[in-house]
C-alpha cells in the first residue's frame, strides 16, 4: 500500500468526534439598556450572554418563555432576531494586586489606556455576605483626617457609614479626603463612581494622581454616558475587588458615589423589563439590592481572612428630605450617617457636617482614647451653642454665662472648618480641638482663628512626639502630654497676637 493509502486507513480507524451542543437564542425585543431573549430555556440567573453584535449582557429575569437581560454595552447595536449564545459562566470581574493604580469600567476592563489588567483571578460579582461567625467586633479606627468626623462622628474599620446630603454640599469631598488620608496607613482604597459626569470623575482621578494616592487605589467608573446596566453592576464589581484584598488580611475602604444613581439605574432597568413599580416607582426589591451589597462589608475574623471592608456609600437628598425612600432605606442598612447640611454651606461652614443629625453607631467604640478624652464633649458643646444661638437672635438680654457659652461655641465651630484636600494628622487635630474646647480661641475673629490654626499645625514638629506615639498605641493622654498640647497652642496664639498688635503691644 502506498503511504497515502496507509494514511487514509489510519483516519478510518479514528473514532468520529462527538457532536457539540450549542444553545442559541434569539433577541425578541430590545429596549434602552435591556433585551428580551427567547430560546435559552437552560440559562442561569446572572449568567453572561454574548450577542452576535459582540455586546454582552447579564440575565436578570428568568421566565418560562423569555429571559430579561441587562446589557453591558450600547443597545443600538442590537437588533431583533439577532443570535444570542450562552457562556455557561456567571458575570465575573478580575481581582488582584494588579488592579491597584488602574481606572476600570464596571466589567473590570481598562479605561486608562495603560493596556490590559494584570489580574490574579476572576470572581463572580454576586456573593453571599459573610455570616455572623465570620465577623469580628469593629474596634479599630479609620482616620479620615477631618476634625469634625474624627472628633464627633468617628468611623471604625469594617463600618458602613452613609454620607448623605443635598447636591453641592461636599459629599464627594468628604469621601476623597478620607481616601487621601489613607496615605498615612496601609488601607487599600476603591472609588466606585456610579452615574457621575465624566469631568467630575476625571477631577477625582487627577486629585488622586497628584497626591500619589492613586497607586494604592482602584477606580471603578460607570459614567452617566454608559449603559444603565453598567451603573447597576459597578458597585457589586467594586465590592468583589475589595473582598479579594480583605481575604488577604488587608483593610479596604470602598466609596460608592453614589447609590442614588444606582437606584435610579435599577429602577430604569426594572420598569423596562416590566417589573411592577412600587413606592416612588422603585421595584419592591430595591431594599434588598442595596442590603446585599452593603452587608458584604465588615471586620472579619482571622479564619475568614482577618481583613476588613469599610463602606462609605453616598446618597443624595432633595430639599433636605431625609425621609425619602432611598435615603431611609440606606439609613436603616448602614451603621450611621454623616449628614451634610445646605444651611451650613450657606454659612460657609466647610465641611458642612451637621453634628445634630449625624451619628456613628459603631465607630465610637473604635475611636482613639485621646480623641475621646479631648473631644468627648464636642457634640454637646456645639448642640448647646446652636440652641443658644437661635435663642439669642430674638435680641434677648443675655447673662455673662450664656454670652461666654456663645463665644466658646462660635470658636469651636470656626475651629472645625477645614479646606478640601487637606486631611490632618491625628496629633494636629487634637491640638486644634483642645485649643478650641479649652477656650484659647474664644473671642477671636474667623480670620484670626484660621491663622492661629495654621501656626499650630506648623509648630507641631518634634515637640509632640509623645502625644503622637500615644495616639498610635491608642493610649490615654497623660497630664504632661495634655499640658504639652496646651503649651504649643498658647505659643502659636502668642505669635498670632504679636502679628495682630505688633511686638510692642
Amino acid at each position: 500500500m502506498t503511504p497515502a493509502e496507509d494514511f487514509l486507513d489510519a483516519l478510518l480507524d479514528v473514532p468520529a468526534p462527538s457532536p457539540a451542543l450549542t444553545e442559541v437564542g434569539t433577541v425578541a425585543e430590545v429596549g434602552d439598556g435591556i433585551a428580551v431573549v427567547a430560546g435559552l430555556a437552560r440559562a442561569l440567573a446572572d449568567e453572561l450572554l454574548v450577542f452576535a453584535s459582540g455586546v454582552r449582557g447579564v440575565v436578570l429575569d428568568l421566565e418560562p418563555d423569555r429571559l430579561g437581560v441587562i446589557l453591558l454595552g450600547p443597545s443600538d447595536r442590537i437588533t431583533a432576531g439577532e443570535d444570542v449564545w450562552r457562556t455557561h459562566k456567571v458575570f465575573s470581574v478580575p481581582v488582584g494586586n494588579g488592579l491597584l493604580g488602574r481606572i476600570l469600567d464596571a466589567t473590570g476592563g481598562p479605561r486608562d489606556g495603560n493596556g490590559s489588567v494584570a489580574s490574579t483571578a476572576e470572581r463572580p460579582v454576586e456573593a453571599s455576605a459573610p455570616g455572623i461567625l465570620s465577623r469580628a467586633p469593629v474596634n479599630r479606627p479609620l482616620a479620615t483626617g477631618i476634625k469634625v468626623i474624627d472628633g464627633a462622628v468617628p468611623i471604625g474599620l469594617g463600618q458602613r457609614e452613609l454620607i448623605i446630603g443635598d447636591r453641592q454640599t461636599g459629599k464627594t469631598s468628604i469621601a476623597i479626603d478620607t481616601i487621601l488620608n489613607q496615605a498615612r496607613s496601609d488601607v487599600v482604597s476603591i472609588y466606585c463612581a456610579i452615574g457621575q459626569r465624566g469631568d467630575a470623575v476625571a477631577r477625582v482621578i487627577e486629585t488622586l494622581r497628584k497626591s500619589g494616592q492613586l497607586a494604592n487605589t482602584v477606580v471603578v467608573a460607570a459614567g452617566d454616558e454608559d449603559a444603565p446596566g453598567l451603573a447597576y453592576v459597578a458597585p457589586y464589581a467594586a465590592m468583589t475587588m475589595a473582598e479579594y484584598f480583605a481575604d488577604q488580611g488587608r483593610d479596604v475602604l470602598v466609596v460608592f458615589d453614589d447609590l442614588t444613581h444606582h437606584a435610579r439605574s435599577y429602577r430604569e432597568l426594572s420598569l423596562l423589563l416590566r417589573r411592577p413599580p412600587g413606592r416612588e416607582a422603585f421595584p419592591g426589591d430595591i431594599f434588598y439590592v442595596h442590603a446585599r451589597l452593603l452587608e458584604r462589608a465588615g471586620q472579619f475574623t482571622p479564619e475568614a481572612g482577618g481583613g476588613s471592608i469599610t463602606a462609605l456609600p453616598v446618597v443624595e437628598t432633595q430639599a433636605e428630605n431625609l425621609s425619602a425612600y432611598i435615603p431611609t432605606n440606606l439609613i436603616s442598612i448602614t451603621d450611621g450617617q454623616i449628614y451634610l447640611s445646605p444651611r451650613l454651606v450657606r454659612k460657609n461652614q466647610f465641611p458642612a457636617v451637621d453634628i445634630g443629625l449625624s451619628v456613628s453607631r459603631v465607630g465610637g467604640k473604635a475611636q482613639h482614647r485621646a480623641f475621646r478624652e479631648v473631644a468627648g464633649n464636642l457634640r454637646v458643646t456645639l448642640s448647646q451653642f446652636e440652641e443658644l444661638e437661635d435663642f439669642a437672635r430674638f435680641g434677648t438680654r443675655l447673662d455673662d454665662n450664656t454670652r461666654a457659652r456663645l463665644t466658646r461655641g462660635a470658636a469651636v465651630r470656626t475651629a472645625l472648618r477645614q479646606p478640601e484636600r487637606d486631611p490632618m494628622p491625628a496629633v494636629e487635630q487634637l491640638l486644634v480641638l483642645m485649643a478650641a474646647l479649652e477656650g484659647l480661641l474664644d473671642g477671636l475673629s474667623e480670620n484670626e482663628v484660621a491663622e492661629t490654626m495654621i501656626r499650630m499645625r506648623n509648630s507641631v514638629g518634634d515637640s509632640l512626639k509623645d502625644v503622637d506615639e500615644s495616639i498610635r498605641q491608642n493610649r490615654s493622654l497623660e497630664e504632661a502630654e495634655k499640658q504639652s498640647l496646651l503649651r504649643v497652642a498658647r505659643a502659636a496664639l502668642a505669635v498670632s497676637g504679636e502679628d495682630r498688635h505688633g511686638p510692642d503691644a
